[in-house]
C-alpha cells in the first residue's frame, strides 16, 4: 500500500523549501502527496490559521511534512504535533563537512519533551500589569520522554545521555522531572549524566563534543537545540521529528523567515534533512540514507545558498541534491 504523506507549507519559506523537499521524497519513493493549508495567510482567508480538514488530514496520514508558519505559529504547530500524538521532539545538531561551523566536531541530537511545560498555553492576568504563567510536568510524561530517550540512544549507537535540568531553583517541577529520568535510568540500567540547563548552554558552547544526547523539557530543549544550530552552521540545517506513538511529523527548526521569504534563497537543507527522518519512520532506511549523503555532498561541494556563504537558489540546491541522488 502506497503512504500517503500530509504536506503542510506553512507561511514565507516553507512554501519554497517544502517542494524541495516532496521532490526529493518523489525521487527515492512511490508515496501519495495530500496538500493542506495553514498559517497566516490561511487565517487571513479562512479565519482559521489551522482547519479542521488540515488538522485531520495530518492526524490520520502516516507521516506529515510541515514547512513553518508566521504569528499563527503557536496556533498551528502545537495543535498539529498534538494531531499526531507527538510527546518527543528529536532534534539532531551536526555539523557538516564543507560548512563553516563554530564547532565543527558538534553531533549530538536533542530529545524534548513534547506536550508541558509553559507551553501548554496556561496564562492569565491575574490583575492590570500582573500576570502569570502556569507550568505544568508530570511524572508519567516526565518517564515517557525519559524511556525515548534512553532507547533512541541505546538504538542508535549513542554512548552519552545527559538529562537537562533546572531543579535546583525549579525544584518540586524540575525535580519530578529529574527524578523520574533517574528512576527509568535505573529500570533499564541506562548509564547518564545530569546537567543544569544554564551551565550546559555553556559547556555546549565549550566541548560540544562530550555530549551525544540530551533529554531536555520542553522550554530548554527548544533554547538548547538553537543554540546549538549557532554551533553547526545555523537554523537552516536543523532537522526535526515531532514523534507519537504511531503517527510523526516532520518539520525543520527554523521559522518562515520572513525577511528573506519569497526570494528564492532560503536553504533547503533542514526540510530535506526532516524529510530523510520521515522515510527513517516510514521504515525506509537506506533512501533515508542515500538522502542524508546526497545533501551533505552538496553542502560539501556546493552549490550552497547565501546563509553558508553561496549564491544559489533554493531550486538549485534542490535540483543538486536530486542529481547526487
Amino acid at each position: 500500500m502506497t503512504e500517503e504523506i500530509a504536506v503542510i507549507p506553512g507561511d514565507g519559506i516553507g512554501q519554497e523549501v517544502v517542494p524541495v523537499a516532496v521532490d526529493v521524497l518523489d525521487a527515492v519513493g512511490a508515496f501519495e502527496f495530500v496538500h493542506a493549508d495553514a498559517g497566516d495567510a490561511t487565517k487571513e482567508e479562512t479565519g482559521e490559521a489551522l482547519p479542521q480538514e488540515t488538522y485531520d488530514l495530518a492526524a490520520n496520514a502516516d507521516a506529515t511534512l510541515f514547512g513553518a508558519a508566521g504569528e499563527t505559529a503557536a496556533d498551528v504547530i502545537l495543535p498539529l504535533r498534538e494531531a499526531v500524538g507527538s510527546f518527543a521532539n528529536v532534534r539532531p545538531a551536526r555539523a557538516y563537512p564543507g560548512v563553516d561551523a563554530l564547532k565543527p566536531e558538534t553531533d549530538l541530537v536533542f530529545i524534548r519533551e513534547n506536550t508541558e511545560g509553559v507551553y501548554t498555553g496556561i496564562e492569565s492576568e491575574i490583575s492590570e500589569g500582573v500576570t502569570t504563567l502556569t507550568r505544568v510536568i508530570t511524572e508519567d510524561a516526565s518517564r515517557r520522554i525519559a524511556a525515548f530517550g534512553f532507547e533512541y540512544a541505546a538504538e542508535n549507537g549513542f554512548d552519552r545521555v545527559t538529562v537537562a535540568h533546572k531543579a535546583n531553583v525549579m525544584r518540586v517541577t524540575d525535580g519530578q522531572f529529574l527524578e523520574a529520568a533517574r528512576d527509568v535510568a535505573e529500570e533499564g540500567d541506562y548509564d547518564h549524566d545530569e546537567a543544569l540547563m544554564d551551565a550546559l548552554a555553556m559547556h555546549l558552547l565549550l566541548t560540544p563534543e562530550e555530549y551525544d544526547v540530551v533529554i531536555c523539557p520542553n522550554l530548554a530543549g527548544d533554547m538548547l537545540s538553537d543554540l546549538a544550530a549557532g554551533l553547526v552552521g545555523g537554523l537552516g540545517l536543523l532537522p526535526s521529528a515531532n514523534v507519537g506513538p504511531e503517527n510523526a511529523l516532520f518539520e525543520p527548526v527554523h521559522g518562515s523567515a520572513p525577511d528573506i521569504a519569497g526570494e528564492g534563497i532560503a536553504n533547503p537543507a533542514a526540510t530535506v534533512l526532516s524529510a530523510a527522518m520521515l522515510l527513517e519512520h516510514l521504515g525506509y532506511q537506506d533512501e533515508a540514507a542515500n538522502v542524508r549523503s546526497a545533501v551533505e555532498g552538496v553542502l560539501a561541494d556546493g552549490p550552497t545558498t547565501p546563509d553558508l556563504g553561496g549564491n544559489a537558489s533554493t531550486e538549485e540546491v534542490g535540483a543538486a541534491i536530486i542529481d547526487r541522488l
